[in-house]
């Protein structure tokens, strides 16, 4: 996995969480907290999440096979559409399960310094691990929001454990304030309440992720300022004259396949042309490195055939409309 990956984040997540699984399952079992169970479980959970962001990075790595010509770069994705899985079942659907059982049956809070002591260090930890994938976040977001950064990045790694982060110190929190309200009213079902809130707060999280993996999953193009570029690459106004139609692809994350028709002169060779072919590839790759896999098509541009819109089966050269379309 590259450094845009954001291996650091995910290792620097990974070592806090099995650190605060532990703390919590320590806690819960000195204290019955059912906040404390559900947080060391969504500990765990997230603690295997990061195990499989890892082992998707590694597994993309891969070299291309006859079966596989475009490679592995997707890896990445169907991974981090695993973690959303794990953190809206292993998680979510456990907090609630627990959360309604403790609401259902609530008991007094044993040794309550127990759960308060590891959700203050677990805070702590956690603090630190998000720190770290802000950190990472900003080398990569430029000008974009938070919102736009998870919604457009091509690198599921660092949105998932920005959200995981974030997901779990506002857990934190919620069962934070769970415990101290029991503590304080006498009352556990308090305890069962935070945990509740913390069970719909990871399904939220694990919906968002889902929503955006899947569209990765799918295929994504290139964002607009790639786009641009290879536009611009391609016509240098001698023998390529302009992008007829274009779209482009993301194999993985820093794989982007490039397909096109560009216009050129109908006098040229075909010697002139396959040399102008050669010569754009380069300048697109100069421009976006990660223009892997590039297909161009010469055509003669016609402005009446460009009149019927950008669609690949009506632009020059495209397949011929059946009859009565």
């Amino acid at each position: 996995m590259s450094a845009s990956g954001g291996t650091k984040a995910i290792v620097a997540a990974l070592a806090a969480n099995l650190a605060i699984a532990v703390a919590k399952f320590v806690a819960f079992l000195f204290s019955g907290s059912s906040s404390m169970l559900a947080e060391s479980v969504h500990s765990l959970a997230d603690s295997g999440n990061q195990g499989l962001l890892l082992l998707g990075g590694k597994k993309a790595q891969r070299e291309a096979t006859p079966q596989h010509p475009f490679g592995y770069g997707r890896e990445r994705y169907i991974y981090a559409f695993l973690v959303s899985i794990v953190l809206f079942s292993v998680g979510g659907m456990f907090a609630l399960y627990e959360g309604y059982e403790k609401i259902k049956h609530p008991h007094e809070i044993e040794h309550w310094y127990w759960p308060v002591g590891v959700l203050v260090f677990a805070i702590i930890a956690e603090s630190f691990s998000f720190r770290t994938a802000i950190k990472e976040s900003n080398a990569l977001r430029g000008s974009l929001s938070w919102k736009e950064f998870v919604r457009r990045a091509k690198a599921p790694e660092l949105p998932v454990v920005l959200l995981e982060d974030l997901g779990a110190l506002v857990g934190l929190v919620l069962a934070l304030g769970g415990v101290g309200l029991a503590l304080a009213t006498g009352d556990g079902v308090w305890d069962g309440v935070g945990t509740l809130c913390i069970g719909a707060l990871l399904i939220l999280i694990a919906i968002v992720l889902a929503a955006e993996t899947k569209s990765l999953l799918l295929g994504e193009a290139a964002g607009t300022e790639e786009v641009a570029k290879i536009e611009k690459a391609l016509v240098d106004d001698d023998t390529v004259t302009r992008v007829i139609h274009m779209r482009t692809l993301h194999l993985g994350p820093e794989e982007l396949l490039v397909a096109a028709k560009i216009a050129v002169r109908h006098d040229d060779t075909a010697r002139e042309i396959s040399d102008a072919i050669n010569a754009a590839e380069d300048r697109i790759r100069a421009a976006v490195p990660i223009a892997r896999v590039i297909y161009l098509e010469p055509d003669i541009y016609s402005e009446a055939a460009a009149a019927a819109g950008p669609s690949p089966t009506k632009t020059p050269g495209g397949p011929a409309p059946e009859p009565g379309h």
